[in-house]
């Protein structure tokens, strides 16, 4: 163990593995976790020697993202804008479930880094050279919101509890109340772990939602679609 330490402290210290480290310690001990001073320890140096490649949190967290972000796969060449599109946003979604806290550090930042720039850059292009409009581009942007980057947002968080046939089999009450939450309640449960609800399959959802955003995204490109019309219509 000793020599390990000793080993640890011989490497050069750069703002990559401090970065890498970071990231390597939020997915052990979660990003509450994470201080300066923990990072030091781990890395075998004082906490001031973070600082010539860091200079506070805010930016540490900021280059934590941007490796994450890294992990996300370069744009497919030679496929269409859907595909090339779906690609990217799956990739993405990969590369943020791997890091669970990386979703909440990227939501509380109060603008991207040049890193998460160049990503919506690269997505935003995949519509710009599929024949889609700025105006259709930046609705369709909008309504990707989050998901562009792999990140949903439900709107009640799943409470933890029995699996749904049970609570349906707990609570018959109900049924005559609620019947089609009560329906949708005892479906075959799959994913005991969903963040979309008990007995959702979060994959399969977020892919479900998105190739309907992407399918109303192209047939709303083909109809030559524009927001004047629509925003001329709207009343004061």
């Amino acid at each position: 163990m000793a020599q390990q330490t000793d080993a640890v402290r011989r490497t050069p210290l750069t703002r990559d593995r401090v970065l890498r480290a970071a990231v390597a310690l939020a997915d052990d001990i979660g990003i509450e976790a994470l201080s300066m001073r923990r990072l030091a320890k781990e890395l075998g140096v004082v906490p001031m020697a973070l600082y010539k490649h860091v200079s506070n949190k805010e930016q540490l967290l900021d280059g934590m993202v941007d490796v994450v972000m890294g992990e996300i796969d370069p744009p497919a060449p030679g496929s269409n804008w859907k595909s090339a599109v779906r690609h990217r946003i799956l990739s993405a979604r990969r590369a943020f479930l791997g890091h669970p806290w990386a979703a909440q550090v990227i939501q509380s930042r109060s603008s991207p880094t040049p890193v998460v720039l160049a990503y919506m850059d690269s997505v935003i292009g995949m519509f710009r050279t599929g024949g889609f409009s700025v105006d259709l581009t930046h609705h369709a942007m909008h309504a990707l919101g989050g998901r562009m980057m792999g990140i949903t947002q439900e709107l009640f968080d799943a409470p933890p509890g029995p699996a749904p046939r049970a609570q349906t089999a707990s609570s018959q009450e109900d049924a005559g109340e609620y019947p089609y939450v009560m329906e949708l309640a005892g479906a075959v449960a799959h994913d005991e772990d969903s963040v979309v609800g008990r007995g959702c399959d979060d994959q399969f959802e977020f892919e479900f939602a998105l190739d309907l955003l992407l399918d109303g995204f192209e047939r709303l490109r083909q109809q030559g679609w524009s927001s004047v019309g629509h925003l001329r219509g709207k009343t004061p």
